[in-house]
């Protein structure tokens, strides 16, 4: 009776000894099997749209090649997806299409916003004379007219577009027959009260814009300080430039008639030296180019 429990106890040990390390090696078992489907997950993710990690060795070569005596591999998934992702996206073209949100980029497209002047020469021919503009109490259209197309906007944006008249010195002039010139004759008047013609088109997208030449022969210059019908007030016998300004919506808080046009990113200016010209209540000048000019 005692040997057969002894041998029951040997063969119980023996037994137990089996089992344990047959247990531990289905655990190692279980541990490859693991990393093996793991590897295969990942070699699946690989082929996925998101975009391709390469083979095993490119995956051992970013890290994701499972340690042996480790649960988990050297790098999560949440840095794979981000490795990948910086990888993929390698334009801006990408990013754009892969953001969620607006590009920042769009914003900055004021850079790439250009302003023809139309009619050059014409005002090339004026300015070679001395461009002499008229202004009347009750306003006076301009000739030539301010005309442009613009071109860069992003189509989808909304704009507007404006123009002031800015001196160029704060001289004032007087024109000397016999020289047939323009002279200076003093220090420039007061500062007039500040005036922005605003384009009845406005607010409109970028695509609107480009797709016209804009004009502003509807902007009328007056010497009457006290106007208050929105015409651009000037004093006589001065210089002026006239500024075209293309102003973003969201860049437009403090656009007003009466105020001086806001500066910053979202406002591009531009002005042309040929459109330069002298106010006057009645032409100083008298080549025949200036009388031809529309009432």
């Amino acid at each position: 009776m005692s040997e057969r429990r002894r041998s029951a106890v040997a063969l119980s040990s023996r037994a137990h000894a089996f089992s344990v390390e047959a247990l531990i090696g289905s655990n190692k078992k279980r541990k490859l099997r693991d990393w093996e489907e793991k590897g295969l997950d990942l070699s699946m993710e690989a082929l996925s749209p998101a975009g391709p990690l390469g083979d095993t060795e490119d995956a051992a070569a970013h890290g994701l090649e499972p340690h042996p005596d480790s649960e988990q591999s050297t790098g999560s998934d949440s840095e794979v997806l981000t490795e990948r992702t910086s990888c993929s996206f390698s334009t801006h073209t990408d990013l754009a299409s892969g953001a969620a949100g607006p590009v920042p980029a769009a914003m900055s497209s004021m850079e790439e916003i250009q302003v023809e002047l139309q009619c050059a020469d014409l005002w090339k021919r004026f300015h070679d004379i001395g461009t002499e503009m008229i202004i009347t109490k009750a306003g006076r259209r301009m000739f030539p007219a301010m005309r442009v197309k613009i071109t860069g906007l992003d189509p989808h944006q909304q704009y507007y577009i404006a123009m002031d008249i800015v001196p160029v010195d704060n001289k004032r002039y007087r024109y000397v027959y016999h020289s047939s010139k323009w002279m200076v004759a003093g220090n420039a008047d007061s500062p007039v009260p500040p005036r922005v013609y605003i384009h009845p088109d406005s607010l409109a997208s970028g695509d609107t814009w480009m797709r016209q030449v804009v004009s502003f022969d509807k902007l009328k210059l007056t010497n009457n300080e006290l106007d208050d019908q929105g015409h651009i007030i000037l004093h006589s016998m001065h210089k002026y430039q006239p500024r075209v300004h293309v102003i973003r919506k969201d860049f437009s808080s403090d656009l007003s008639p009466t105020k001086p046009v806001p500066v910053g990113d979202g406002v591009k200016t531009f002005n042309f030296p040929e459109t330069v010209f002298t106010t006057v209540t009645a032409y100083q000048n008298h080549h025949p180019i200036h009388h031809c000019k529309a009432q």
